[in-house]
């Protein structure tokens, strides 16, 4: 492979992915099941194909490593599955196997008075990195829900890194979240999800992510651009990877792949090469540091 940057591949941190075993026997993955629709209607029937075949993390890695990929971050992927903490074990035999995932996000109910008991026990393996409690996603109340707010805070007494689903019109209450918790750092997934491709959707997206930028502690994850956008080439994400690298820096941003639900409308190679052409333009500094070392800092990995 060769890049822009002197004819060095800069290294690569897939800081969203997902390994499934369907056939594991306590763990559930209700959005990727092979004779169910996702709720998200967007996705609809597509997802069924992932559930037809496992995605374990000798297959990421084999996928992978050609685009230069050295390290992951899984994210929250047995949706459903009765004891979260199932997954984060499953995923810590993985890594001592394979060497991946070096980082995971892990599901806590934060509006739970038992959201400090399952952390500690998720905890108990060292790679957990954070919590996503995906519950946000479904209802744009739930951020200035006290009871979360509660729990939410647990993340910063623990060290923790939080990684929050939410668009643009909840954008205001994840600023406001933020700046209560300031030592927390914030990842705001799939850089907004920007789910339409209209210039009015575009300037309301653009002034969501510009107010969260506010929040000094939210870090901007560049990934899962194709959901919105499943016929994209580099010109129609262009726009989106930009602006949100103009809006945060790229001492703030961090990229991914969102993978393998993303390989339902490209390969692994083309998003990867996506994102080398998009960015060439920066130095090469700031591409090891959107590519690589912010993420390695935020997840200590």
């Amino acid at each position: 492979m060769t890049s822009d940057k002197g004819n060095v591949v800069i290294p690569f941190v897939d800081t969203h992915v997902h390994f499934y075993d369907m056939k594991h026997p306590t763990l559930y993955y209700g959005d990727w099941q092979p004779d169910k629709d996702h709720p998200n209607p967007m996705l609809g029937s597509q997802t069924r194909k992932l559930g037809q075949k496992n995605y374990l993390s000798s297959d990421f890695i084999e996928e992978s490593a050609p685009e230069g990929v050295i390290k992951s971050v899984h994210v929250q992927a047995a949706i459903g599955t009765p004891d979260a903490i199932d997954e984060t074990e499953w995923l810590q035999n993985a890594y001592q196997t394979t060497g991946m995932p070096n980082a995971i996000i892990g599901f806590v109910d934060l509006k739970k008075s038992s959201a400090e008991v399952e952390i500690n026990r998720h905890l108990e393996y060292p790679n957990f990195r954070g919590i996503r409690d995906f519950s946000a996603a479904q209802d744009t109340d739930y951020l200035i829900n006290e009871d979360f707010v509660k729990g939410f805070a647990l993340q910063q007494k623990y060290d923790l890194v939080s990684s929050v689903s939410a668009q643009w019109q909840n954008m205001e209450r994840l600023q406001n979240l933020a700046g209560t918790f300031p030592d927390l750092p914030i990842v705001l997934d799939h850089a907004g999800f920007p789910d339409q491709r209209t210039p009015e959707y575009f300037k309301s997206w653009k002034a969501g992510m510009q107010q969260a930028a506010e929040a000094e502690n939210i870090i901007c994850k560049i990934s899962g651009l194709g959901m919105g956008d499943q016929s994209w080439t580099v010109e129609s994400i262009k726009p989106y990877v930009e602006t949100c690298i103009e809006i945060f820096s790229p001492s703030r941003c961090i990229f991914a792949t969102n993978w393998p639900i993303d390989s339902l409308w490209s390969g692994y190679v083309d998003v990867i090469s996506a994102y080398r052409k998009i960015v060439a333009h920066y130095t090469f500094s700031e591409v090891e540091n959107m590519f690589k070392n912010n993420a390695e800092n935020l997840y200590s990995i």
